[in-house]
């Protein structure tokens, strides 16, 4: 953690950029992840900076084997190296316990199901999960065991989160309200995605995180995390989320065609039509070092479109 921080407000050349690319391993990468790991690997390379690669595989459950080095071996296919070892989240468990163990006294156990917290009617979050009522925030109810660890937050009028999103510009959530109390480790023993996220962000010295728009929502946990543990907050861009002709986000429950290494022509072909903002296509690039020579300085004048438009 003790790389140097470039700052959520620094500009491009105010300290070494550090990006990531951390898909979990679910099934092979469809055309939607394939975007935001284009994103962050040009964000990376536009600021001279390094491209790290991190396989989430926190959630062992879901995890589909052979699924890493598929994905894996389709960025080296695509010409996407990373600028140093892979790391394993599966693999830095005791680095999540460590956290939760610094964070301790503002954690507590917590006895409830997921259909209890549902029928609390308190609604949603912006990323569709439950908002937990607080039922277990001041002791578990006699004969009640533990079933996962939360995190508590701020009450109502100290629990707002404000941060400046690259592409979305400003973003302000209320924890209390729109979050509740989230989970820190889950009910089946696997810690969750928001502490595992942060330490490893934190540990790798991530300065920059690029990602899909539909991790904008989870942000503010992150960076309240981040304050509590005391590490840096990154800058954040959240590119448009890839969608179909219905609408509906590219996954893999949506009928995303998975991308396979072998096609690498079809891949870029695949990216420049979901991903148009780029301003490129396949008929620009012709190949794949031709698309990168011509995505880079692409990606900057994106860039620079997008601040202008901010200060307009």
């Amino acid at each position: 953690m003790s790389t140097p921080y470039l700052g959520p407000d620094a500009g491009p050349d105010a300290g070494p950029y550090i990006g990531r690319f951390a898909p979990s391993p679910t099934g092979p990468l469809h055309a939607g992840s394939l975007v935001a790991a284009v994103a962050s690997y040009l964000d990376a390379r536009f600021h001279g900076g390094a491209w790290l690669v991190r396989i989430e595989d926190i959630d062992e459950g879901r995890s589909v084997p052979g699924a890493a080095e598929g994905i894996l071996a389709l960025l080296d296919a695509l010409g996407m190296h990373a600028d140093g070892e892979v790391v394993w989240q599966s693999r830095r468990k005791h680095l999540y316990q460590a956290a939760a163990e610094q964070i301790e006294a503002s954690t507590y156990p917590c006895g409830c199901n997921r259909r209890e917290i549902a029928d609390s009617r308190l609604g949603f979050a912006p990323d569709g999960a439950a908002i937990y009522p607080g039922t277990c925030r001041y002791g578990l109810a006699q004969g009640r065991g533990m079933r996962s660890l939360r995190l508590r937050v701020p009450d109502a009028g100290n629990d707002t989160v404000s941060f400046t999103d690259r592409f979305a510009g400003t973003v302000t959530q209320h924890l209390a309200r729109d979050s509740g109390d989230f989970v820190l480790k889950r009910a089946d023993g696997f810690w969750a995605y928001q502490l595992a996220v942060v330490v490893d962000d934190a540990e790798q010295g991530v300065t920059d995180v690029v990602r899909g728009a539909d991790l904008l929502d989870s942000t503010p946990r992150q960076i309240f995390l981040q304050r509590l543990l005391g590490v840096p907050t990154p800058r954040y861009l959240h590119v448009p989320v890839v969608r179909n002709a219905d609408g509906e986000k590219l996954s893999k429950q949506t009928g995303a065609l998975a991308v396979t290494a072998g096609d690498e022509a079809a891949a870029v072909a695949a990216l420049m039509q979901s991903a148009g903002f780029l301003g490129l296509d396949m008929e620009q690039a012709g190949s794949l070092d031709a698309f990168w020579r011509a995505a880079i300085p692409a990606w900057g004048k994106l860039l620079e479109r997008r601040a202008g438009a901010a200060l307009a």
